[in-house]
């Protein structure tokens, strides 16, 4: 005897989620999403430590390593800097002051991926910093940001970090929190 119309329909819907979950369980995005949510198992002062020959980001509590975070750091000509600083400022909606493009007044970009101080500012257009979303800042210019993660270091010197991660660094970082950064 076939199957009733409706069961089937919920049969093929099942299995089309079973084959969409499937299909992201290898993906970092899904991994970032749930790991990042996970309820904090250790509670104290939050710290942060990154290592630039790994290309990540720990997030400790209370000396208990409770997050860590995939990277892109500074590339050649635009280095991280290493060494021990802290948290001097955080912001949520954090826009680059030197990169990012000339716009028109309608939004449109005219000249894209500038450095304001290099490139010249096209006629009846004005510069729009490039999003840096939960912006932890630990030396004055450089922070830990969300941002695009090509596989290398490929920062102008901050640490760019998947949005989920990003939004948990952020989350539990304070000003005055510890950030170790190393070779």
């Amino acid at each position: 005897m076939p199957w009733p119309e409706p069961m089937m329909n919920r049969f093929s819907q099942f299995c089309a989620l079973g084959a969409t979950l499937m299909a992201l369980s290898s993906c970092s995005t899904v991994n970032d999403l749930v790991t990042s949510n996970l309820p904090e198992s250790h509670s104290g002062r939050p710290s942060i430590t990154v290592s630039l020959r790994e290309q990540e980001a720990y997030l400790y509590r209370g000396g208990y390593r409770t997050a860590s975070s995939r990277i892109s750091s500074g590339r050649e000509g635009y280095r991280t800097p290493i060494g021990r600083f802290q948290v001097i400022r955080k912001d949520e909606d954090h826009r680059s002051s030197l990169y990012g493009d000339y716009v028109d007044d309608s939004g449109r970009i005219v000249k894209a991926n500038v450095d304001s101080r290099r490139d010249s500012r096209p006629p009846h257009s004005h510069f729009v910093g490039a999003p840096m979303p939960y912006f932890l800042e630990f030396s004055p210019g450089y922070g830990l940001h969300q941002g695009y993660l090509p596989g290398v270091a490929a920062s102008h010197g901050c640490i760019r970090m998947p949005y989920w991660k990003a939004r948990q660094f952020y989350s539990a970082a304070h000003i005055g929190t510890p950030v170790v950064v190393k070779p």
